[in-house]
């Protein structure tokens, strides 16, 4: 039997076939490029909360502070959630390992290159969560980063 995902390196990574297909909004079906972002779509597509919900379908142009040049940024997530009788909110959401969104810690174990990689990684997904902010306050939507520490929303 042909598993429904591939194992690269530590990642699992597929497409997901959403149950309420109502709900997703997007061309095609969606591809999870980690477990947590499986977790997600599975809580988007079953919340009764959520209204409607997109995968990478949001391109934000941002500057690389690295390298000075113009970049597009792929938003992993947009979520509208209905809170309450008539609000409905929109989310601008961005998945990432916890380790991603605090400034990276040299110290004297790490080897240069490995430092260089992680504040590299650090001023980037600064640069673009400044841009999507910025973006999501222009379009009326609320920009979220969610790490590991908020997965245990997504499991009920």
């Amino acid at each position: 039997m042909k598993k429904p995902y591939k194992k690269y390196k530590e990642y699992r990574q597929g497409v997901y076939k959403p149950v309420n297909k109502h709900k997703y909004k997007g061309s095609k079906n969606p591809k999870y490029l980690s477990s947590w972002e499986l977790k997600f779509f599975r809580w988007c597509d079953r919340n009764p909360h959520v209204e409607q919900w997109t995968s990478e379908n949001v391109y934000i142009p941002y500057i690389s502070p690295v390298d000075g040049k113009l970049h597009k940024y792929i938003v992993d997530n947009t979520v509208f959630i209905r809170e309450g009788k008539d609000k409905l909110v929109k989310y601008l959401i961005e998945i990432k390992p916890y380790k991603q969104t605090i400034p990276p810690v040299n110290h004297g174990n790490k080897k240069r290159s490995t430092i260089i990689h992680e504040n590299y990684t650090w001023q980037t997904n600064q640069a673009k969560w400044i841009a999507a902010k910025d973006w999501a306050d222009k379009n009326g939507y609320i920009f979220q980063l969610v790490t590991e520490k908020q997965f245990n929303l997504f499991t009920r």
